[in-house]
């Protein structure tokens, strides 16, 4: 097995933790603090896994130019504007064609990587893409009038969000591909500067908007470790896998996490699968079946 499609499995796994634990904890705080507990309690994790890279590749110092921090500055960015995006689209009625829409991540990391980032993937690879999003839009009952297709701000925020994804995706594999070490090492050096910056604002955010959010955090202490450490671990999968691939094609195989779920709620919960859904994993087991065909 390559292993761009190790760490991709690996982010899909902790991505999943992450989010149940997020969820728990959202209950008790706001979503601004939520998302600051995500990079601030990842921060320590972040930084000790990239000592503990940098002591075993000996690599004392390496150049860090212009190229890394202009594209991890803009992943970062457009990661928490991407986040907020879909939040919102969780608020505005008729939420479900908003949240659908930024499942279109992958196609669009595809379409702007092959016009604006010397990115194009072959023809099957595309192809993949296409299908595996096809399944999740299938399975999120996704439908939509022409009304709402010109007046639903829902459909603005969720192809923001997912815009915003394509973009911190295919920024994230610049910034590490600018550097000139071992991809595991630039992959987690991209990451201690991003976790750091996103801390930064998001703690910014926190103290201009409702200081009181940090004593609730300090309370949950022990959830918003477990979510530091899940966050930072899902980020490590993503980041190296895309440092070793192309975005693209990282974030399709990334839509195993789709059916993951759909597993867990029906043998775990008990609750059952509809028609759409079990068409939505035939497309997205299709879909990745193809992504490995054409890698």
């Amino acid at each position: 097995m390559e292993t761009w499609i190790v760490f991709t499995l690996l982010a899909v796994v902790m991505q999943s933790v992450r989010t149940a634990g997020q969820k728990q904890i959202a209950k008790k705080l706001s979503v601004e603090a939520t998302t600051l507990v995500r990079f601030l309690f990842g921060l320590p994790f972040a930084i000790a896994y990239f000592v503990f890279l940098n002591d075993i590749h000996q690599e004392s110092t390496f150049s860090l130019g212009v190229t890394f921090f202009v594209s991890a500055s803009l992943a970062g960015i457009a990661q928490i504007a991407a986040t907020l995006c879909l939040v919102k689209a969780l608020t505005i009625r008729n939420f479900a064609v908003g949240t659908a829409l930024a499942k279109t991540e992958a196609i669009l990391t595809a379409l702007l990587g092959a016009l604006f980032f010397s990115a194009a993937i072959s023809p099957l690879g595309y192809l993949s893409v296409v299908v595996g999003v096809a399944g999740l839009l299938v399975a999120s009952n996704w439908r939509f009038s022409w009304q709402d297709l010109l007046q639903n701000e829902s459909i603005k925020y969720g192809l923001g969000a997912g815009l915003g994804f394509a973009l911190a995706s295919l920024w994230i594999r610049d910034a590490s591909l600018s550097l000139t070490v071992e991809p595991l090492l630039s992959a987690a050096t991209v990451l201690v500067y991003m976790v750091a910056l996103q801390a930064v604002l998001c703690l910014i955010l926190i103290l201009w908007q409702d200081s009181s959010q940090l004593r609730l955090i300090r309370n949950n202490f022990g959830a918003s470790v477990f979510i530091g450490f899940s966050s930072v671990a899902g980020s490590v999968g993503w980041f190296t896998a895309m440092s070793l691939q192309e975005a693209a094609l990282v974030k399709t195989l990334g839509q195993l996490e789709f059916v993951v779920t759909l597993l867990i709620t029906y043998l775990y919960f008990g609750e059952k699968i509809s028609g759409r859904e079990y068409i939505g994993i035939i497309l997205v087991a299709t879909s990745i079946l193809l992504l490995l065909w054409a890698t």
